[in-house]
């Protein structure tokens, strides 16, 4: 028989503590080195400003550095795919919620499954995209019924830009498509900025943007909006109806927020999830939000996923029947 001495006792607990595996298990989880914040997009657009905002508001909040890196390409995929092949130890996210998560992978095969290979952390914001058409003394359209008639009288005739094959943007025509049963002509670009600077130039008859691409060409009148893609109207857009208003039954939001790797544990996503959170009470971020004329997006993971997962599966469905 074995004789457990005193000794022996606490020279087994000592070798435990030493080790990291045993530590983490008895003490709370906290992030040990830098926590990589991933974005699939070139700096400066709104996916790294958003970043940068609550990196910046959650700096005090977190006992290691967060680094914004930026992974552009393939609409967001590049980034995603990156972050998904990553450990799930905590210390690796990626912005999602946009054309890489709800969109891409309902038009082509992507190297993730959107829907199991993340673990979603938090959503940060949640802006509406905006249907719109050449503005000045006389717009284009009026209102949305007379673009969707001009639609029905010259099928196939009335171009749309997008930020590509596959984007959000692209998307959300192809819903309202099947759902006013009219067929619009797609001309994608390199992005969002381009393909509005199109509809500018009287290239294309109608457009799709995130409200926070807009800057001032709704209000300066350049640009008349028609509709919004969101469950209500947006704070900055009062006088913009949502399509569901207008009798179509579509809500398609350019969310952003944090995933990380499937196999996260839930000390980890608490922790990650309690300091964004905290970020976004900041006035860091208060101000962030006030500037760019929207309201709190927020959501917890469960939310967040459920939210992308219900926009992906009704463009794969709107797609099937294309």
């Amino acid at each position: 028989m074995t004789k457990i001495t005193r000794r022996g006792i606490l020279g087994a607990t000592g070798a435990a503590l030493a080790c990291p595996a045993f530590a983490q298990q008895i003490g709370p989880w906290q992030p040990t080195r830098p926590i990589q914040l991933n974005v699939g997009f070139a700096p400066g657009g709104g996916s790294d400003i958003i970043a940068r905002t609550i990196a910046e508001a959650c700096a005090p909040l977190v006992p290691v550095p967060m680094v914004v890196v930026n992974r552009p390409g393939a609409g967001g995929a590049l980034a995603a795919e990156f972050v998904a092949r990553a450990a799930p130890d905590g210390h690796t996210l990626v912005m999602h919620g946009g054309s890489e998560s709800t969109s891409i992978p309902a038009h082509r095969d992507v190297p993730y499954d959107p829907k199991t290979s993340f673990r979603a952390v938090i959503r940060l914001t949640r802006n509406g995209h905006i249907l719109s058409c050449k503005g000045g003394d006389q717009p284009r359209f009026a209102d949305l019924a007379a673009a969707i008639t001009a639609a029905k009288a010259d099928p196939g005739g009335l171009a749309h830009g997008s930020a590509g094959v596959g984007s959000l943007s692209h998307s959300i025509f192809i819903l309202l498509e099947r759902a006013a049963n009219v067929q619009f002509l797609h001309v994608p670009y390199t992005g969002g900025g381009p393909a509005l600077q199109a509809l500018l130039a009287g290239q294309t008859q109608l457009n799709v943007n995130a409200t926070d691409e807009l800057g001032s060409q709704v209000t300066s009148g350049a640009l008349k909006a028609l509709a919004i893609a969101s469950e209500q109207r947006a704070p900055a857009y009062k006088d913009v109806p949502t399509l569901r208003e207008l009798g179509y039954d579509i809500v398609a939001d350019n969310m952003k927020g944090w995933v990380g790797p499937a196999g996260m544990t839930d000390e980890m996503v608490t922790y990650l999830h309690d300091r964004f959170r905290q970020g976004m009470q900041t006035a860091t971020w208060n101000r962030f939000m006030e500037r760019v004329g929207e309201a709190d997006g927020y959501a917890d993971g469960p939310t967040f996923q459920r939210s992308m997962d219900t926009l992906l599966d009704q463009i794969r469905a709107a797609l099937k029947r294309s």
